[in-house]
C-alpha cells in the first residue's frame, strides 16, 4: 500500500464516523492510545495486534480512536510526536518485538475535526521474518489476525513458521535408513520413461536407478553427517505408502468429483485417495488426477507440421495448477492436498500458508517454492514452472470469457491456500456450442473491456500478449480496447511498456 493509498483508506474509515458504523476487522484495529495522563502513548494491546497482522495479511491500526459499546469516536492524540517516538523505540527493541517492519512512511498523522490520529500500516511479514513474536520468545508470544481478533498461535503453527523461515526447501532432508526397497519401482520407471521421452539424448537416461535418484535429488549424501539415503522428496514422489507415512505422517492426497448441488446421499461421484490399491505417492497421484481433470475437455483439430497437437490453454492451466499445488504443499501441516472437480469448475487446495503475499503470487516474478526438489523433478519432465510465473501462467491460460480465477489464503481451521478456477455453465465441458451469429460476435466483442478491466484488477502487470491469450482476442483488438479505455479514463498506464503496470481507475 502506497503512502497516498494508506492516507485515503484511513481517511475513508475516519470519515465514516458519525455517518456509518466503523467496524474493526482483519485489516483494521482502533485503539484510544490515551495513556495514563491523557497525553497519549502506545497501548500494551497494540503489540499483539502488530504481531497478529504481520503474521497474517497486514493491516492498519488507528491510534486515537475510542470505542464504547461498539460505537467509535475520535479521541485524538495530544502529543502524536511522543507516541510516534515511543512506537519506534519499542519496535527497535528485540526484547519487545522480534523485528521492526515499519518505516516512517508507515506511520502518518491524519487530522479529523481538528484532532490528530496516527494511522499505522503494518505490512505482511516476509517468510524470513516470520514468526513476528513478542518478549523474546516465539512460543506463546506469537499472534495471528483472524477475523477481528488477535489469536495466539499454538506451538505447532509457530514451529512450522520457524521451519519455513530457515529452510528454503522443505523436501531435502534425508529420511534415515530409507532406500530402494521403500520405493514403488513402477512409479520410478514410469517417471524414467517419461523423462527419456522428453529428453532422449540426456546423459541421465542410461544410468542405474540409484544414480538416477541421486542426480534427481531423490537420494542425497550428507558430507557433514555421513548420512546417505532417500530424501523426503524422493519418498514423496516415488515411495510406497508405508514409507511415506513414516517420513510424513500427515501426508494425504485427495481428488473428488462433486456435484454442484450438495446432496447428503451422494458426497462425491468419483474419488481418488490412498486406499491400498495404488502407491499413494505424488507422481502417481498426478498421473491419475490429470487424466480425470482433462477427460472430457474438447480438443480442437490443430496441426503442428504433420503432427496433431492435442492440447489447449485450458489443459495447460489445469496441469500447471495441479503441479503448483503438489510442489507448494506443506506436507507437515494438518490439511490435505485436495483437488475438487465440479460442473462449475475446479478447486486446488494445498496445506500451508503461501510463502509470498497473494498479490505477489498473482503478479509473479518471485519464486519461493516450499518443495524445490519436487518442483525440479516435475520440471525435468516438462511440467511446472520455476521462474515465479506459475500462477500468472495459469491466469493467462485460464481466464477468458466465462472463466474466472481466485487465489485465497486462510488460517482457520488450519493453514491452507486455495486456487479456484470456475466457468459458467455454457462454457463447461460437454456443453454443445450454439450457433455463432453476427449479433453474438458483436455482443462478445462488447465484453472485451469488461474482461480487460477484470484481469487488470487481479494482475496489473499483464501484458498485451497475456490479455490476448486470456481473452481469446487478437493483440490488435486488445491494443485498440486499451487505448479506448485510457481515453475514457478507465485505466492508466504507469511506467513504460517494459516493466510498467496498469492502474484501474473506475
Amino acid at each position: 500500500m502506497t503512502e497516498d493509498q494508506l492516507q485515503q483508506q484511513a481517511l475513508g474509515w475516519l470519515a465514516s464516523l458519525g455517518h456509518t458504523p466503523l467496524r474493526e476487522g482483519v485489516e483494521l484495529e482502533c485503539k484510544a492510545a490515551q495513556g495514563a495522563n491523557g497525553q497519549g502513548e502506545v497501548p500494551k494491546d497494540f503489540w499483539p495486534t502488530y504481531s497478529a497482522m504481520a503474521n497474517a495479511h497486514g493491516g492498519v491500526v488507528l491510534l486515537g480512536i475510542r470505542e464504547n459499546a461498539g460505537v467509535f469516536s475520535v479521541a485524538g492524540l495530544n502529543d502524536p510526536a511522543k507516541v510516534r517516538a515511543d512506537l519506534f523505540n519499542n519496535l527497535n527493541n528485540p526484547g519487545k518485538v522480534s523485528t521492526n517492519l515499519l518505516s516512517d512512511v508507515d506511520v502518518q498523522e491524519l487530522v479529523l475535526d481538528d484532532q490528530t490520529v496516527l494511522a499505522v500500516r503494518v505490512p505482511q511479514a516476509a517468510r524470513k521474518d516470520k514468526p513476528v513474536f513478542l518478549n523474546g520468545q516465539p512460543l506463546g508470544n506469537t499472534y495471528r489476525r483472524l477475523n477481528d481478533g488477535d489469536r495466539k498461535c499454538d506451538d505447532d503453527t509457530v514451529k512450522r513458521m520457524l521451519a519455513d523461515q530457515v529452510q528454503d526447501s522443505r523436501d531435502t532432508r534425508i529420511c534415515n535408513r530409507f532406500g530402494l526397497s521403500d520405493l514403488d519401482l513402477e512409479s520410478l520407471h514410469a517417471y524414467r520413461n517419461q523423462f527419456a521421452s522428453h529428453k532422449p539424448g540426456h546423459p541421465w537416461v542410461g544410468v542405474d536407478d540409484t544414480e538416477f535418484l541421486r542426480l534427481l535429488g531423490a537420494w542425497r549424501d550428507d558430507r557433514n553427517t555421513d548420512e546417505s539415503g532417500l530424501t523426503l522428496a524422493g519418498v514423496l514422489m516415488f515411495g510406497q505408502w508405508p514409507a511415506i507415512m513414516e517420513c510424513a505422517p500427515l501426508y494425504f492426497v485427495d481428488y473428488q468429483e462433486q456435484p454442484d448441488v450438495p446432496d447428503t446421499s451422494v458426497r462425491w461421484l468419483d474419488r481418488v485417495v490412498p486406499d491400498g490399491t495404488w502407491s499413494g505417492n505424488v507422481f502417481d497421484f498426478y498421473r491419475k488426477v490429470i487424466r480425470k481433470l482433462t477427460a472430457d475437455l474438447k480438443v480442437p483439430f490443430v496441426l503442428k507440421g504433420d503432427t496433431r497437437v492435442d492440447d489447449t490453454p485450458i489443459h495447460q492451466a489445469l496441469r500447471e495448477a495441479l503441479v503448483n499445488t503438489l510442489v507448494h504443499a506443506d506436507y507437515s501441516d494438518r490439511a490435505s492436498v485436495r483437488v475438487i472437480r465440479r460442473p462449475s469448475g475446479f478447486e486446488f487446495r494445498n496445506p500451508g500458508a503461501l510463502r509470498v503475499p497473494v498479490a505477489q503470487a498473482l503478479r509473479g516474478g518471485e519464486s519461493d517454492c516450499r518443495n524445490r526438489t519436487l518442483q525440479q523433478m516435475f520440471l525435468m519432465i516438462n511440467l511446472g514452472e520455476r521462474a515465479g510465473s506459475g500462477v500468472p501462467r495459469i491466469l493467462a491460460s485460464w481466464q477468458g470469457e466465462g472463466r474466472t480465477l481466485e487465489l485465497t489464503e486462510s488460517f482457520e481451521p488450519y493453514d491452507q491456500s486455495v486456487l479456484t478456477m470456475g466457468w459458467t455453465p455454457e462454457k463447461a465441458p460437454g456443453k454443445a456450442p450454439g450457433k455463432t451469429s453476427e449479433k453474438t460476435s458483436e455482443k462478445t466483442s462488447e465484453k472485451t473491456p469488461a474482461g480487460i478491466h477484470r484481469l487488470l484488477r487481479i494482475n496489473p502487470h499483464m501484458t498485451i500478449a497475456d490479455l490476448s491469450a486470456a481473452l481469446g482476442k487478437t493483440t490488435r483488438t486488445i491494443e485498440r480496447t486499451l487505448a479506448a479505455m485510457q481515453e475514457q479514463g478507465k485505466i492508466q498506464r504507469i511506467g513504460g511498456d517494459k516493466g510498467g503496470s496498469w492502474k484501474v481507475l473506475k
